[in-house]
């Protein structure tokens, strides 16, 4: 028997030509502890992939998608990531972070080196490996 990868919605957010992302916590155990990521989550049961990634950065970052469309699906052995983008109309500091260690909006060129720094963890912190794919997919495709 098989094991089903488990289903996530992920936001990839931009602004000014740079994009949000969350510093996630460093604890082990969880995914990508200490490292840059999108913001997002599982979807719930009877949830479609869109209704889920409204709810996850509602709950992580208490905003409401004012659009969102799908990019595309990234899967491996573990998880299917569907994968959408959409503006972020608010300054950063109306963002309330209820998940993760930081937040920034992180340039095309930080995303390229694999890291950003964080005021919160006073040093650089890598990106996600899968998140930069994403981004840079995501960079090259629409030209953001």
């Amino acid at each position: 028997m098989t094991n089903q990868p488990v289903e996530v919605a992920i936001a990839i957010l931009y602004r000014s030509g740079k994009f949000l992302m969350q510093l996630r916590d460093n604890i082990p155990g969880i995914l990508y502890p200490g490292y840059w990521a999108f913001f997002g989550g599982h979807i719930e049961p009877g949830e479609t992939p869109e209704d889920g990634v409204k709810r996850e950065v509602f709950e992580e970052i208490s905003y409401i998608l004012p659009e969102v469309s799908k990019f595309r699906c990234y899967q491996d052995e573990r998880v299917m990531r569907h994968v959408f983008h959409g503006p972020l109309t608010v300054e950063l500091n109306q963002l309330v972070l209820t998940e993760g260690w930081d937040i920034g909006l992180l340039t095309p060129e930080q995303i390229r080196s694999g890291s950003c720094y964080s005021q919160k963890a006073e040093q650089f912190r890598p990106l996600g490996p899968i998140h930069q794919k994403i981004l840079l997919d995501f960079i090259e495709i629409m030209g953001e």
